[in-house]
């Protein structure tokens, strides 16, 4: 697998755990007293709480961390921006050729094809006796 795709994989891990740790801290975080005039929520966290967010952090990090390695063995660009930016251009001015081939390509595909149902048409015209041979 390309590093593009483990990187993808590993951005789809990141957004996962988060989302997970973020439900699960919304479901099982006890209440908390937004203001005095409210009563006191009750208070008794149970020991999974406790346990499941350090548990769930320590994946996102570890999961940050194998992000950020993927990223620093990416290739380095050669050259700096300008050679970039150089090559981007030569890709398009290629692209663009083989572009105008292709349609000249297809001008002459679609030139032969009205050639070949013309003699279409005049063959089954001449075997049904509709029209006689030149």
């Amino acid at each position: 697998m390309d590093i593009i795709s483990q990187l993808q994989e590993q951005v789809d891990l990141i957004a996962s755990l988060a989302f997970n740790t973020i439900g699960t801290l919304q479901r099982d975080a006890p209440p908390v007293r937004l203001s005095p005039n409210y009563p006191e929520p009750p208070a008794n966290p149970t020991e999974d709480f406790v346990e499941q967010p350090k548990l769930m952090s320590a994946a996102l990090v570890k999961a940050a961390k194998q992000f950020d390695a993927l990223v620093a063995a990416l290739p380095l660009a050669e050259g700096g921006e300008e050679a970039q930016l150089k090559r981007i251009a030569e890709l398009q001015a290629e692209n663009d050729a083989i572009g105008q081939e292709l349609q000249r390509q297809l001008e002459a595909a679609e030139k032969e094809l009205k050639q070949v149902q013309e003699l279409f048409s005049q063959a089954t015209d001449n075997c049904l006796n509709l029209k006689k041979p030149d």
